[in-house]
């Protein structure tokens, strides 16, 4: 098990930790009915922070960010020799969680996506792990949703019992929900990205070989060129950019001094 800590990474904190380090937290802090918020963070996650410092506030008040992404595990271990084998991707970490789950008798909830996407989602893991108990669902609303529905939202999740809730809402709305419901709901909250769509079939995943040499984004970019292009025709540059001038120290990258946001938004 590696845990090491958060490390700065252009400005945003990620922990330096292995999927047994996470999955260990994360089912500790279920059982415990703990708060927490977690992200797993590829190169696209962390520059939503570099580029929006309110934003950057709330991923560094996180209690866990995994390094999604072998981009994110490179700059890890070459500037804090962190000895990551393999990067935290949300999709893997989110079977893991339900396989511990199951066995734990934990209750899970998703939250976010769309319903043909659940009901594909949860058809699939119940096949997979038939002990696995599935509290309840709720897909999006694709649109902002006002304090009173936000109540009514953490108070349906409260009420089935579920100790862990995964959320598909996209980055960074999926980190902004889970930073905002964090304390309304006493469980792990997931942003988990794509794992819905990968599991329940609408995505496939790159294959292995390529996921290994850090080509992943080139899959997912064939994949959904409309979506995609800028996230990883330009933010992928300015990425490595960014960390050879924190390696090289021609620029320092503060975590702490950010601009705590002065209001809620709430994504459905």
């Amino acid at each position: 098990m590696i845990d090491g800590g958060k490390k700065n990474i252009a400005g945003v904190l990620v922990n330096a930790l292995d999927y047994e380090a996470a999955v260990f937290k994360i089912i500790e802090a279920a059982k415990a009915k703990q708060p927490m918020a977690v992200s797993a963070l590829a190169v696209h996650g962390v520059m939503t922070g570099v580029q929006d410092p309110t934003h950057r506030y709330r991923l560094n008040h996180f209690d866990l960010v995994c390094p999604d992404g072998q981009p994110v595990r490179w700059a890890m271990n070459l500037m804090y020799k962190t000895k990551l084998k393999k990067p935290v991707t949300g999709p893997n970490l989110t079977l893991l969680l339900c396989e511990q789950a199951a066995a734990e008798g934990l209750p899970i909830y998703f939250y976010g996506s769309r319903p043909e996407v659940l009901e594909a989602l949860l058809k699939r893991l119940s096949d997979r792990y038939p002990n696995l108990v599935i509290a309840g669902t709720q897909p999006s609303k694709f649109r902002k949703v006002s304090p009173e529905e936000k109540l009514e939202i953490a108070k349906e999740i409260r009420d089935s019992g579920a100790a862990i809730t995964f959320v598909g809402l996209g980055c960074p709305r999926q980190e902004v929900w889970a930073y905002e419901y964090r304390e309304a709901l006493s469980m792990p909250l997931l942003a988990v990205g794509a794992a819905f769509d990968f599991h329940a079939g609408f995505l496939s995943k790159a294959p292995k070989k390529m996921q290994a040499l850090g080509l992943e984004w080139s899959y997912r970019l064939i994949q959904e060129p409309k979506r995609l292009w800028k996230r990883y025709l330009l933010l992928g540059p300015y990425y490595i950019w960014l960390i050879i001038l924190q390696m090289l120290k021609l620029r320092q990258f503060d975590p702490t001094n950010l601009p705590q946001p002065q209001q809620e938004i709430l994504y459905g």
